[in-house]
């Protein structure tokens, strides 16, 4: 696996390094709310994004674990399923990504992250529903030779449709919600490994998607999260075997 790195990120932020298993642990339990993640998951990227987008940058700390050499200490003393993201929050630890989210979006100070309209809360959770499907999908079409599998594609074409449900911003729900930070890491990494492994644009012949993909990176809560493209690609060819 290659090694941990910080991301490139806007000087809005000093962000430390990553923890291993030769760091000592912060001084846990000590009324801190501290974010664990590891910059290059996915899955942290989310709660990271969550934290950006409600101005708790003050709020929340950082801590980063590097997945490759990971601290004993954090799963014997933090989260004993040894993942992230997890919350250090009044005393509890909260972990799995879309929860968190939401934890984060409700108990918080910030910008709501979810609509009051109720249609569009139906349709967010619609959406958060199938975002582990949309994950699988394209996960095992990199997993196999050949090109972009019909699985992977349909799914592609789902979101392409879910884009244009609402006319009020080029978002999932018009404008920029939870349901895009659970998606947004995810079609990001696609979009970074389908070219580059598959040879295939998802966005092209998909205007909905291109026009996302272009406003979500207008959106300093996100991008300020971003990592090199490249770094994330060799990556994933590592994970995979891929030559």
């Amino acid at each position: 696996m290659a090694a941990a790195v910080a991301p490139v990120i806007s000087p809005k932020e000093d962000l430390p390094p990553p923890l291993n298993s030769a760091s000592e642990p912060p001084p846990l339990f000590d009324g801190t709310t501290r974010l664990y993640l590891a910059y290059h998951c996915p899955y942290a990227q989310r709660a990271w994004i969550t934290r950006n987008c409600k101005g708790l940058q003050d709020k929340i700390k950082v801590v980063a674990i590097d997945l490759a050499d990971r601290p004993a200490w954090f799963k014997e003393k933090v989260y004993p399923d040894n993942k992230v993201p997890v919350l250090e929050h009044n005393n509890q630890v909260k972990g799995e990504s879309l929860d968190l989210v939401k934890y984060i979006d409700s108990n918080f100070d910030g910008p709501a992250l979810l609509p009051d309209d109720s249609a569009k809360k139906q349709f967010a959770e619609e959406l958060l529903a199938f975002s582990d499907g949309f994950n699988s999908a394209f996960f095992s079409c990199l997993r196999s030779k050949g090109d972009v599998s019909a699985e992977a594609a349909a799914a592609v074409d789902k979101i392409e449709a879910a884009l244009g449900k609402f006319s009020d911003g080029p978002f999932f729900l018009g404008q920029f919600s939870l349901v895009d930070i659970a998606y947004v890491p995810f079609i990001e990494r696609f979009q970074i490994f389908y070219s580059g492994i598959k040879k295939d644009d998802i966005a092209k012949g998909r205007p909905n998607l291109q026009k996302y993909i272009e406003e979500v990176n207008k959106v300093d809560a996100y991008t300020q999260t971003k990592l090199d493209p490249q770094f994330l690609l060799v990556q994933m060819k590592e994970k995979f075997g891929i030559a």
